[in-house]
């Protein structure tokens, strides 16, 4: 295990199977700036060349409560074309290996839309959770606009990004955007557990497994059999699948 980096936009900790993604800019809610983008991004590159599990977390006590307000309102038509927060959330969700967003406090505007691009969201009770850019003049437009009604459904999503309605943590659990509650001291315990049964699990089979659910239907069911093809070749589908035979001969 790396040493945990100390200063910047964000603090990483390296594991062999995972990596811990701590946003740090507490003193304005952990808002998402561009050198926190900038950041991001060089995380993804790291988890690109080594997959392993990513875990994001705020510091705090709170997640994100949204995009950096001074800068997006400078922000213009160009700032919009270049995607600069939709560009890095897609790269976040495209990641090889799972990703785990812990969420405690404001998950707001940019914040959620990060959450969104998870693969697994574990909150507290004291999550705030939606999308309240119409009252600040603009859209959801890294994600939320489209994520949320694949996560949650039409009505309520359209509730949470037309109305400014804000979801508390138990209502957020009750409609599995979030997969799991846990207390705040629990937190980060609760994404380890997680990302442990994930490491439990045959690296490349998660890798391709996740690359399968995202495939869209045309591609189904060749990027099935081909994952499949390719999974069937390893040795450790062989090794497991022996292991397995073994075990349960020792029970007979």
């Amino acid at each position: 295990m790396s040493a945990p980096r100390t200063d910047g936009p964000l603090l990483i900790e390296e594991r062999p199977d995972r990596i811990l993604i701590r946003l740090n800019r507490p003193e304005v809610r952990n808002a998402i700036d561009q050198s926190m983008v900038d950041a991001l991004h060089e995380a993804c590159a790291l988890l690109e060349r080594e997959p392993r599990v990513a875990l994001l977390i705020g510091s705090g006590g709170t997640f994100a409560a949204g995009a950096d307000i001074a800068q997006l309102r400078e922000r213009r038509l160009t700032d919009a074309l270049a995607g600069i927060n939709s560009g890095i959330f897609d790269r976040i969700h495209r990641l090889p290996m799972p990703t785990i967003a812990l969420l405690d406090g404001y998950a707001l505007g940019g914040g959620a839309e990060l959450a969104y691009a998870c693969d697994f969201r574990i909150g507290t009770a004291a999550v705030k959770i939606g999308n309240p850019e119409p009252g600040l003049g603009i859209l959801a437009a890294a994600g939320g606009a489209w994520r949320l009604r694949e996560l949650v459904g039409e009505p309520l999503a359209k509730e949470v990004l037309l109305t400014g309605r804000i979801l508390t943590g138990e209502e957020a659990r009750a409609v599995h955007l979030l997969n799991e509650l846990a207390e705040p001291e629990d937190l980060e315990a609760a994404g380890h557990r997680l990302a442990d049964r994930i490491a439990a699990q045959a690296p490349l089979a998660v890798r391709l497994s996740k690359a399968a659910f995202h495939a869209p239907r045309e591609a189904h069911p060749l990027i099935d059999n081909v994952a499949q093809a390719v999974l069937f070749e390893t040795q450790e589908k062989q090794d497991r699948m022996t292991a397995f035979l073994n075990r349960r001969k020792e029970k007979e």
